[in-house]
């Protein structure tokens, strides 16, 4: 099980796997179980693809995580994409409209953080 860590200029969290575009989100989505998903909305000026095509993605495939934050910077973006997947997501799975907390980033970084 990983953790996956969508963004395109942000550094990548200790114990998370990074994707820097919605394509290779996707692709570890498929590819993987993922127990931690951390979404951006912006994913820099030379591509279409957003987060909200990663949650999109999600609700068409009902491939949910675990868990899901929204780290986007933008309000409109985390609401927009907040609203769609607290819709579809599946009983169980836990959704947060904001960054992960530092104490559970430092949990995953020194290894002490259990899936459930």
């Amino acid at each position: 099980m990983i953790h996956v860590y969508l963004d395109d200029s942000r550094p990548c969290p200790s114990g998370f796997v990074l994707a820097r575009d919605a394509v290779e989100c996707i692709a570890l989505l498929e590819e993987c179980e993922v127990d931690i998903l951390s979404l951006d909305h912006d994913l820099g000026w030379m591509t279409k693809q957003t987060g909200m095509d990663v949650a999109e993605w999600l609700v068409q495939t009902r491939k949910f995580p675990q868990t899901v934050y929204i780290h986007t910077s933008s309000p409109w973006a985390c609401k927009e994409m907040f609203q769609l997947l607290n819709g579809a997501k599946p009983e169980g799975m836990t959704l947060f409209p904001h960054k992960m907390p530092d104490e559970l980033l430092l949990e995953i970084a020194h290894g002490r953080y259990k899936t459930i």
